[in-house]
C-alpha cells in the first residue's frame, strides 16, 4: 500500500475528503499543501492525520529545490477553481505552471501522479463530452479557469505522459465541507441557505430557447463517489490516461431543486432570475460524462443517485455535521 502521499488542496473541499479516505486505509504520512487563508478552511482538517502542511509558496519552493523525500504519490487536487477569477496570469501560474513543476518532480522520482482536471475544458459541449485525448486539442474552453485547466491537459498530452499519469474531469460535485468555497460552492449548499432564509430558491433563467427556465443540464456528483474514483487510479498504477468523473447521466437544475426541496421536507418554490450578463456568454448549458473509458479502465464505481445523495447532504446540514 502506498504510505507516503502528497495532497495539493489538502484543506479543501476534494482533497480533504481523500484524506479522510487514505486515513480510513490506515494511511497517515500525509503531505499536505494548501493556503488556508481566512474563511476558516482549517476546519476541513479538524481530525484529519497527517504528517505535515506547507503553504503553496513553501511547497513550490521545496520542489524547485529538491528539497522534499521521496514519495510513492502525489495527488494534485489543489487550484483556483473559480470559473469567473478574471486574473488569467493568476490561473496560469497557478493551475498550469505549477502543475507542471510538479508533475515533471514526480514523474522524475517514478511517484504516482494524479492531477484534477475539470469538466470546464469541454466548452460549450459541441464535440460531446469524451474524454479521449485524441480529442482534447479540439476543445474550446469558455472561461479562463477552464482553459488554465486545458493547457495542462494539453501539455501532458504532447509531452506523451498520459500514458504515466492520470487526470480526472470532475464534472459538478457536490457535499461536505464546502461552505469555505463562498460563490464557488454547489448550489446544493447554496439552495440550503436560501431556503431556509426565504422559503424559496432562485435559479437562472435560461437566455436560449432550446433550453426552458432551470431546465439546464449538469452531471451532479457526490463527493464519496469522486474520492472512490479518485482512489481506484491511486491504486491502480497500471491504469493512466484522462477520465472523466461524473455520473453519466446529466439532471437538470430543477431536478436538484425538487431534491433540496424533499430533504428539507418542504414544498417547492421557485423563481427564475436572469442571468448576469458577465457569464451569460460563457455558460455550460449541458453536461454529461460519457465514461465509456472509465468503465474500460475497470472502475466499476456506482454513483449515488442525485436524489439521495442530496437527502444525505442536507442531512448533514441540518444536523450540524457539516459545514
Amino acid at each position: 500500500m502506498t504510505q507516503r502521499v502528497i495532497v495539493t488542496g489538502g484543506a479543501g473541499f476534494i482533497g480533504s475528503r481523500v484524506i479522510a479516505a487514505l486515513n480510513a486505509r490506515g494511511v497517515s504520512d500525509i503531505l499536505v499543501v494548501d493556503h488556508l487563508g481566512r474563511e476558516g478552511k482549517w476546519r476541513n482538517l479538524n481530525g484529519l492525520d497527517f504528517a505535515d502542511i506547507l503553504g503553496i509558496d513553501e511547497f513550490r519552493y521545496a520542489v524547485r529545490h529538491d528539497a522534499l523525500r521521496t514519495v510513492d504519490a502525489v495527488l494534485h487536487l489543489g487550484a483556483c477553481s473559480s470559473t469567473t477569477e478574471t486574473d488569467a496570469d493568476y490561473l496560469l501560474d497557478n493551475n498550469y505552471r505549477f502543475s507542471r513543476e510538479l508533475c515533471e518532480w514526480a514523474v522524475d522520482r517514478d511517484a504516482r501522479f494524479v492531477y484534477a482536471s475539470s469538466a470546464a475544458t469541454y466548452g460549450d459541449g459541441a464535440l460531446g463530452y469524451s474524454d479521449d485525448p485524441a480529442l482534447l486539442p479540439q476543445l474550446r474552453p469558455l472561461n479562463m479557469y477552464g482553459y488554465s485547466k486545458h493547457l495542462f491537459d494539453l501539455w501532458a498530452l504532447r509531452q506523451g505522459l498520459l500514458d504515466r499519469i492520470v487526470g480526472l474531469k470532475y464534472f459538478n460535485v457536490y457535499g461536505a465541507p464546502e461552505a469555505h468555497k463562498g460563490d464557488m460552492r454547489s448550489v446544493v449548499h447554496k439552495a440550503w441557505g436560501q431556503i431556509r432564509q426565504t422559503g424559496r430558491l432562485q435559479l437562472f433563467r435560461s437566455h436560449r430557447p432550446e433550453f426552458a427556465d432551470g431546465e439546464q443540464v449538469r452531471d451532479f456528483v457526490y463527493v464519496r463517489d469522486a474520492v472512490e474514483v479518485t482512489l481506484f487510479f491511486l491504486d491502480h498504477t497500471n491504469v493512466s490516461g484522462i477520465f472523466n468523473v461524473g455520473t453519466g447521466a446529466g439532471r437538470t437544475w430543477n431536478d436538484l431543486a425538487r431534491a433540496v426541496f424533499a430533504a428539507m421536507g418542504r414544498q417547492p418554490s421557485l423563481e427564475y432570475i436572469d442571468m448576469p450578463e458577465a457569464i451569460r456568454a460563457t455558460y455550460q448549458y449541458r453536461t454529461e460524462a460519457d465514461l465509456t473509458r472509465l468503465r474500460e479502465a475497470g472502475c466499476t464505481a456506482a454513483f449515488t443517485p442525485l436524489e439521495e445523495g442530496v437527502r444525505e447532504y442536507i442531512g448533514q446540514l441540518e444536523s450540524g455535521e457539516a459545514w
